[in-house]
């Protein structure tokens, strides 16, 4: 099944998606309540669709995304061509290190700033180098702490089409000093349209995850493209690892990382910066992934901030001003 959360004057609403139209669940009930069983979540869905409250084309409703309010937010890098081409930034001759392949690595990023899969996008303040990155997320279901690899697969209630928006010069000044990405990271991820539930996708399973073309656009143009199914690590060891010695809660987010291809970081590592500009007002990025959607996003001027001068911000690569 897929799952929307949609806009409306008294809120959010949840619904359920079928032929483009949405069915709505009662309007006491969020999508995250539903998460940590999956009988419930598809007892929910067959509800609507067999006695909806209303029902409404997809097209007449405004999508928030899935899971407004996850509980957290992690972001791994599972693909491997996406890092073989952005380190090319900091060395041309920069090969993959040994420690990729050890573990899944991730960060957190900020759970305040997830947006919808339409909804316009402002450059982080202080950012010249503004980027977007095509990813593919799993929503938890059912939490858990010390989560084995061969059981991790039954925590997962969805996967959601995840855009981690990024100021590239304040992210390698952050990694210049040991720290982050954080504030290059904050500012907004997209995430939506659907929540798409692990069944329907399993006809397609390949690899470590699923037989379905990434693209990336910017103005109508396509920029990158890679298979979802060429993830060095697979969600059951992202999972686990994200587990250990800790928890996982219902409705935590786990980004797959950037796939190859993208985002514009990897084709100004493999080609230079002059390979395409940096995002800036005007701007249209379009993210598909076949099985999951599309979402659209206009980019916006950067918001004026009071204290510019006091921020020691970064202009361009590495630079300080």
């Amino acid at each position: 099944m897929r799952f929307v959360t949609y806009a409306t004057e008294r809120g959010d609403r949840a619904g359920v998606l079928d032929d483009n139209q949405v069915y709505a669940l009662p309007p006491e009930v969020q999508l995250i309540s539903l998460l940590d069983d999956p009988d419930k979540l598809q007892d929910a869905g067959e509800r609507a669709l067999r006695n909806p409250v209303t029902v409404q084309p997809l097209g007449s409703v405004t999508l928030r995304a899935p899971i407004p309010h996850p509980p957290t937010v992690r972001d791994f890098m599972t693909f491997e061509r996406h890092l073989e081409g952005v380190i090319k930034l900091a060395d041309p001759e920069a090969k993959v290190m040994e420690q990729y392949y050890r573990a899944p690595a991730f960060y957190f990023t900020n759970p305040y700033a997830v947006q919808g899969p339409y909804d316009d996008v402002r450059v982080f303040p202080a950012s010249g180098l503004f980027d977007f990155e095509l990813e593919v997320a799993a929503v938890i279901g059912r939490g858990g702490r010390n989560i084995p690899v061969d059981q991790a697969e039954s925590h997962i209630a969805g996967y959601v089409l995840m855009n981690d928006w990024s100021a590239r010069d304040l992210q390698f000044a952050e990694i210049g000093v040991m720290l982050g990405p954080a504030k290059a990271k904050d500012g907004a991820t997209s995430l939506g349209p659907f929540l798409v539930t692990p069944d329907e996708l399993a006809p397609h399973r390949e690899g470590n995850a699923f037989a379905f073309r990434m693209t990336a656009e910017v103005n109508g143009v396509v920029v990158g493209e890679d298979l979802w199914s060429n993830m060095a690590f697979s969600y059951a060891q992202m999972i686990s690892y994200a587990s250990r010695g800790t928890e996982v809660r219902t409705g935590d987010v786990l980004g797959s990382g950037t796939c190859g291809g993208g985002c514009l970081a990897e084709l100004w590592g493999r080609k230079g910066l002059d390979a395409h500009a940096p995002l800036s007002e005007g701007d249209t990025v379009t993210l598909t992934v076949e099985g999951l959607g599309s979402q659209t996003c206009r980019i916006l001027p950067a918001a004026s901030y009071p204290h510019d001068d006091d921020l020691g911000a970064v202009r361009g690569l590495g630079s300080t001003r």
